[in-house]
């Protein structure tokens, strides 16, 4: 699907040092801010324990897990609005992402130079939201004036829209994002061009000392509370503890690794399974000898959208899907098995994929 989540924050928070573990794609991570100066991009394969017991299962030729690009974007600075710092550049870049991995440093080292010369989540956060929500107040301003103009000339339509227009200006000048305003369909649709920037799903991601993986410290709980009330996703993540994960050469060494320091598994599973979450998105599979392989589709995706992500001909020639649960799969051993004990089903356009399914579709062009 060509899905991006963009890694933001203030400089120094951990974002490139974060990316380079998620990626292992060895962006600079310097201590000064602006080292990343392009947003550097990176595509990660997305864990799932499924693909493994198909492998074996199928014993296929090759294994195909789904991906995700993770986007570095330079450290936004206060005043990026206006273009401070790199700050016109950083919005342009965010503007095209699915998604926002906002990373807040909850940790104290005297090596590490902190932008405000402090470490304080609440205003780091508010400080990043504040600059998006700037931008989206300017682009909003504008639209207003084309919507004044046009409903003056007795364009009804465009008088609905200006009313709306204000009601949500009102909103974002009051410190709210995008996001949390309640928009009724037609106008989310009439403003969808506008790419506001506070209206990119986010998800917050502490980045804590390796002594405070498992249980957070005192930043994480602070900042915690106010994420809550927002009732936005959060994840503690050591940086520096994935960072070293990724020198590791087996998942035997990783594991280790993990639990000595009392985690059940890596920031990496935690960062994805919430990215997925945030974006509403489910995987189903397809299987044979050929190949296993794992597609991303949005969750309530009928069959032949599923299929159009293989391939545009499977959706516009689509006939039908044969479907196995995962669960079927797993325990009776194979697709031979699952038709023999009738838990293979044929379903037709109307068919809503679930998560886990695995498929196999008939189409004609």
């Amino acid at each position: 699907m060509g899905l991006q989540c963009g890694i933001v924050g203030l400089p120094n928070v951990g974002k490139s040092t974060l990316f380079n573990a998620l990626t292992n794609a060895k962006a600079q991570a310097a201590n000064f801010p602006f080292c990343t100066i392009e947003p550097n991009v990176g595509v990660i394969n997305v864990p799932d324990q499924r693909l493994t017991v198909l492998e074996k299962l199928v014993d296929p030729e090759k294994v195909q897990p789904t991906t995700i690009e993770i986007v570095d974007i330079a450290g936004l600075v206060q005043g990026a609005s206006k273009g401070e710092g790199l700050g016109n550049q950083f919005l342009a870049n965010i503007r095209n992402v699915d998604a926002i991995l906002h990373v807040v440093r909850c940790f104290d080292d005297d090596n590490i130079t902190h932008v405000h010369e402090s470490v304080e989540p609440i205003r780091d956060k508010e400080i990043i939201d504040t600059e998006l929500q700037l931008k989206d107040l300017d682009t909003l301003q504008k639209r207003l004036e084309k919507a004044n103009k046009m409903s003056k000339s007795g364009d009804k339509a465009m008088a609905k829209e200006a009313e709306q227009l204000r009601e949500l200006i009102d909103f974002i000048s009051e410190g709210k994002s995008a996001r949390n305003f309640d928009f009724d369909e037609d106008f989310l649709l009439n403003i969808k061009d506008l790419h506001l920037l506070s209206m990119k799903p986010v998800l917050y991601v502490f980045n804590v000392d390796e002594e405070s993986a498992v249980n957070g410290n005192d930043y994480v709980n602070n900042i915690s509370t106010l994420i809550e009330k927002e009732k936005a996703p959060y994840l503690v993540i050591s940086a520096a503890i994935e960072s070293e994960i990724i020198e590791l050469e087996s998942f035997e060494e990783r594991q280790m690794f993990l639990e000595e320091y009392g985690l059940t598994e890596s920031g990496l599973n935690k960062l994805i399974k919430g990215a997925y979450t945030l974006l509403n998105l489910i995987t189903y599979f397809t299987a044979g000898k050929q190949e296993v392989r794992a597609w991303t589709i949005k969750n309530k995706t009928k069959a032949p959208g599923a299929a159009g992500v293989i391939h545009t001909d499977f959706e516009r020639g689509f006939i039908k899907a044969e479907v196995i649960s995962f669960a079927d799969y797993e325990s009776l051993g194979s697709e031979q098995a699952c038709k023999e004990n009738g838990k293979m089903r044929l379903e037709g356009k109307e068919y809503v994929v679930e998560d886990g399914d695995v498929m196999h579709f008939k189409f004609n062009v």
